[in-house]
This record gives structure tokens, sequence and C-alpha cells, in this order.
């Protein structure tokens, strides 16, 4: 073999191991693909990308404090910026199911920055003695306030995108409420007839349910702007530099376009992960709503002739393998799979919440890779939701003008004229002839012919007049 194709040997204080050649990542990195064969997944983008910007801050605070030599600053500057450009991303390899607090993670990220700061000072892979994974790369730093941060982070990007998709599909809906609203239809309570409802009632209610979880979740998400990276290894900052906190709170700032604050007590950003808890919880209310209005969208879609079938969602895919002609409502299907996962992801992380002990939560790992699942699922999910089905909805208005003619609910138009109880016996009564309630009155002559139809006004009975 050529020099530059031979494995190379590295060395750590448990012994030695021999690399490929052309790999990036160093022994640590190493021992944790023989350590974690646990699921075959690699870190999500989003953590790496927030991992190395944390990098890329410390090494320009260092440097500026005049505890890094200015030459490896840059070059580590440089290794960042290729790999948030784009660049060795397949160098980032270690399971999430790793060891404790994410030092696997980061001891990754350690490496393959300090591989490719070599190379661009001139050496080959391997040689510490020019740029350290420890000394250089992680100078200032501990997994322990590494870590959180880059979850930090990597939820503030991800929570970014999904507030804005929840705005666009309240928008959607909303609009479509508006489309739709002139039509009344019967209302359902306990699945049984109920007072009449618009239909733009109906949808205009599930576009301010979107509205209210994007505004849950943007205030669970400031919380996550507030970090702890100069804490290092226990909140006491050893080994940190008088000024490495406020600066890197700037520096970070200014690299990530965040608006980013030093945490009040750094014992507590690095023994607590009740902002993950707190911002998972918020997922999982919108999961419960965006189910609840999935389902709704289904079972009013239902049919076509042995449903309710009130509206159409738009026919994306056959529904059948055996049976020609069906459509199912596979977009809503999948959303309710989506937020299916985001509820047991919430579980796993207030479950691991709560599994810290004393200075740090080992189980953070986890708790990013199920936060930063939730928040990609939804926001791809709920993409989906508006483009592919939302935005397509027709109304079958026949459907809905037969349906709220004969609900027997109208007769509670005739409450204040008759009383209850005379109501549920007209009630009764259309129900036993299987007539309508406005043919039962017609027929018993109970209201005056010229009041039946003010009476019976079903789009009336939708309007609400503060102080009538």
């Amino acid at each position: 073999m050529s020099p530059s194709t031979q494995p190379r040997i590295e060395r750590d204080s448990l012994g030695e191991r021999e690399l490929p050649a052309d790999v990036y990542y160093g022994i640590q990195t190493a021992r944790a693909i023989e350590n974690f064969p646990i699921s075959g997944w690699k870190p999500y983008p989003s953590l790496v990308t927030a991992t190395v910007q944390i990098k890329k801050a410390a090494a320009l605070v260092n440097s500026s404090l005049g505890v890094l030599d200015a030459r490896l600053a840059r070059a580590i500057e440089a290794a960042a910026d290729e790999v948030l450009a784009g660049k060795l991303r397949d160098q980032f390899v270690v399971d999430p199911f790793q060891a404790g607090a994410g030092t696997s993670h980061n001891m990754n990220a350690n490496e393959v920055l300090a591989n490719r700061a070599i190379e661009l000072l001139g050496g080959e892979k391997g040689d510490y003695s020019i740029v350290h994974p420890n000394d250089h790369v992680n100078m200032s730093q501990s997994t322990n306030d590494v870590f959180p941060t880059a979850m930090r982070l990597a939820a503030l990007e991800l929570s970014d995108t999904l507030i804005v998709t929840l705005e666009l599909l309240a928008d959607s809906l909303r609009r479509k409420s508006i489309e739709v609203d002139q039509i009344v239809k019967s209302g359902r309570t306990h699945l049984q007839d109920a007072v009449p409802i618009r239909l733009g009632q109906e949808i205009g209610a599930y576009a301010t349910a979107v509205s209210k979880n994007a505004r849950r979740i943007s205030h669970a998400a400031d919380e996550l702007k507030e970090i702890g990276l100069g804490g290092t290894a226990a909140g006491t900052g050893l080994n940190a530099p008088p000024g490495y906190r406020v600066r890197i709170v700037e520096e970070l700032s200014r690299i990530t376009n965040q608006k980013l604050r030093a945490t009040e007590d750094y014992f507590e950003s690095m023994q607590s992960v009740s902002p993950f808890a707190g911002l998972s919880s918020g997922l999982r209310t919108l999961a419960t709503d965006v189910v609840r209005i999935t389902n709704d969208l289904r079972l009013l879609s239902s049919g076509p002739n042995t449903g309710l079938a009130e509206i159409s969602l738009p026919a994306v895919q056959p529904g059948s393998s055996i049976m020609p002609g069906k459509v199912n409502p596979v977009i809503a299907e999948m959303t309710g799979m989506v937020c299916f996962q985001v509820m047991g992801n919430d579980l796993v992380i207030s479950t691991a919440a709560q599994a810290g002990q004393l200075e740090l939560n080992v189980m953070m790992p986890v708790i990013a890779f199920d936060l930063l699942m939730s928040l990609t699922i939804l926001s791809n999910a709920l993409a989906v939701l508006r483009e592919r089905c939302v935005e397509g909805i027709t109304v079958n208005e026949g459907r809905c003008s037969w349906y709220v003619e004969h609900s027997v609910s109208l007769v509670t138009a005739l409450n204040p004229k008759i009383g209850y109880a005379r109501a549920a016996e007209i009630a009764k009564r259309a129900i036993a002839k299987g007539k309508t309630i406005r043919e039962t009155i017609e027929d018993e002559g109970l209201v005056a012919p010229e009041e039946l139809a003010e009476v019976m006004d079903t789009r009336a009975m939708t309007d609400y007049e503060e102080g009538q």
C-alpha cells in the first residue's frame, strides 16, 4: 500500500486502534462504533450542525482570549465551515444510543474537526501534535455543556421550521373555512345529531387550534435560548478562561442568528433538561389536536355511499389492492401515525428527563434523538397534510343539506316556545314516523306556517349576536 492508503494507528488512554486512512474520525469514535451497534441510525443533521457551530464559536473565542493559537483557531474554523457547508457529513457516525451525556458524539465532532484542521495545516490525519481533539477543538468545553447546548440549538432550528409550518396550515384552514362558510350542516355531539353548525365554523375551529399550538410551541422553544456554555464539566466553569462565558454566547448568537442568552444558573442548566421536556410536552399537545382534526376529516369524508360524505378529500392514490375504485384518506392516516410516534417520543423524553442524577442527566442522547425526530416528522407531515389534503377539500352541499334537515336536534329551536318536554315528544314522534322535525310540525300544526320558516331557519340557528 502507498502511505496515503495505509491504515493509521491511533492511541488513547485505553490502548491502540487501527483506523482506515481515509476516515476523519479518530480512535474514540472508532470505539463508539464498536460499543454501540444499536440502531444503525446516525445523528440528526441539525445536531451535527449545532455541535460544529459550537466548536467554531469556541475556537474563535479561545483565540480572542489568547488561550488558543490564532493559526490553530483559523484551521478549526475553516474545518467547521466546511462541515457547515455540507462536507464530511458522512464522518459523523455514532449511533444515537451511545455513551451517556453524548460524550461519543462530542468526541466524534472533535476528531473530525481536528483531523481536517491538521490537513489544512499541511499535516496528516492522526497527527494530533498539530491539532488535538481534546486540547484544541474541545478547549474550554466539556461534553456536559456542549451537548445540551447543541440540543438546544438543533431544537430551536427545527422549532422555527415547525412554527412556520403550523402558521401555513392555520392559514390554509382559515381560507378553507371562509370558502365554505355559507354551508350549513348538522352538528354532532356524542356522534349523534346536534344543532346546526356551519362547515366554516367547524373548520375555522381547527385553524384556531393550530394557531394556539404554534404559540404554545414558540413559548416553549424560547426557553432553549438560555445556554450553559462555560459551565464545563459540573457547572463550576473549571478550565474556562475569564470572559469565556460572556463571549461564547455573543459569538454563538452571531453564528446561529439566534438571540441566545447565558443561563441564570450554570449548575441548574447542567442538571435539568426540563426545557426539552417542556417543548416535547407542547409537541404532544399539538399531536393530540392534530389527531383529533384528522380523525374528523376522515369521518366527515367517510363513504362515499355508506358514510357521512359531507366532504371529499383529494384522491392521491388507489386505496385497495383488491377493491377497485376504492380511495382512502391516506394523508390523514399518515398524519395520525406521525402524531402517535410523537406521543410515544414524549413518554421517552419525560422518563429520561427525570433519570438524571446529581450534576448531570446522562440520558440526553435519547432525549435529543426523540425530540429532534418529533420536530422533524411533525413539520414534514403537517406540510404534506396542508398541501395534499386540506388545500384540496371539496364539499358535498347536497349531503350537508339533507343531514341538517333530517337532524332531530332541529327541535331545539322550539324550546323557547313550547318548552323542553314538549319538544322532546315531537322529536320522538318524528323518529317514530320517519319524518323530519319540519314535516312533523307541519303535520301536527304546532306552529303557524308563517312562523315555521323563521323558527326552522337553520342558517339563523348558527348565528350568535351579543346581547340577543
